[in-house]
């Protein structure tokens, strides 16, 4: 009877505190990590770059395993910190600048696959992964998988996320036609979002393209919200550069907002925002 008593305590013990108990422990673990990146962080200056090889060898270890360990239900949460962690890594510009950005489409992967409707990474991607990675394909489709699960409504703003795959079809990866299919569906979304300004942005884009897949004008929107959601310098310079190789003429550009005027084929003057 006591052994009984003490199996049903333990089921019991097991089904109530277990899932809290690998939670601390996950928690626990992560931020035991975190500190461990932050003391290597804080003390780049002094490490060779062999010690720095070999932490770019964990990061990927690391990433690698939160892709396929379980999660028992902490997807979110495993998803947050792996972002935390790529914003570390990304903002690193002293590492960067010697190993490079090869791991960035590791991070988002696992973020992905974690919590696909997680909408502040993709942000992120074009930059790190299409201009700093070189790797615009993977981009795609990466975004592919977190657009299967999205709707019009979740997240919030979703369709900006087929804007910037359309973008890196576009520019990056001379895609006209997926392009321009990807515009469409932003447009149809935007419009089921209450966002009219976008979805006329998106369908004049298409438009472009439909006319003429080379089209200049719909290159230029193309960097103009490159240049618009940059998240670094490095990114916002490229997109400048890129609009006045376009014949754009920058009549204001700051961080966050862009307005050019261009000469069309009919050689009107024409103002974009």
């Amino acid at each position: 009877m006591f052994i009984m008593a003490v199996a049903m305590f333990k089921s019991l013990w097991l089904r109530r505190f277990w899932p809290w108990s690998l939670g601390a422990g996950l928690l626990l673990a992560v931020v035991w990590l975190q500190g461990q990146r932050l003391q290597i962080m804080q003390s780049t200056d002094a490490q060779p770059l062999p010690i720095l090889q070999l932490q770019d060898q964990r990061d990927q270890a690391q990433l690698l395993l939160r892709r396929r360990m379980p999660t028992f239900g902490y997807d979110n949460m495993i998803a947050n910190w792996t972002f935390l962690n790529f914003l570390q890594y990304f903002g690193n510009m002293e590492v960067r600048g010697q190993l490079g950005y090869r791991l960035s489409p590791e991070f988002f992967e696992v973020i992905v696959d974690r919590d696909p409707r997680f909408f502040m990474p993709y942000l992120y991607m074009s930059s790190s992964i299409s201009i700093y990675s070189g790797m615009p394909e993977r981009t795609v489709e990466i975004m592919d998988r977190g657009l299967a699960v999205m709707t019009p409504q979740i997240p919030e703003n979703s369709y900006f996320v087929w804007r910037n795959k359309a973008i890196d079809q576009l520019l990056f990866l001379g895609d006209s036609e997926g392009a321009r299919q990807s515009f469409e569906i932003a447009a149809d979304w935007a419009d089921q979002s209450n966002d009219p300004d976008v979805a006329q942005l998106s369908r004049q884009t298409a438009a472009f393209l439909a006319q003429n897949p080379s089209s200049r004008e719909a290159q230029i929107s193309g960097w103009i919200q490159v240049a618009t959601n940059a998240v670094d310098d490095i990114t916002f310079d490229l997109a400048i550069e890129r609009l006045e190789s376009l014949g754009a003429e920058i009549l204001w550009a700051e961080r966050g907002s862009v307005s050019v005027r261009y000469r069309t084929d009919d050689d009107e003057a024409t103002p974009a925002d």
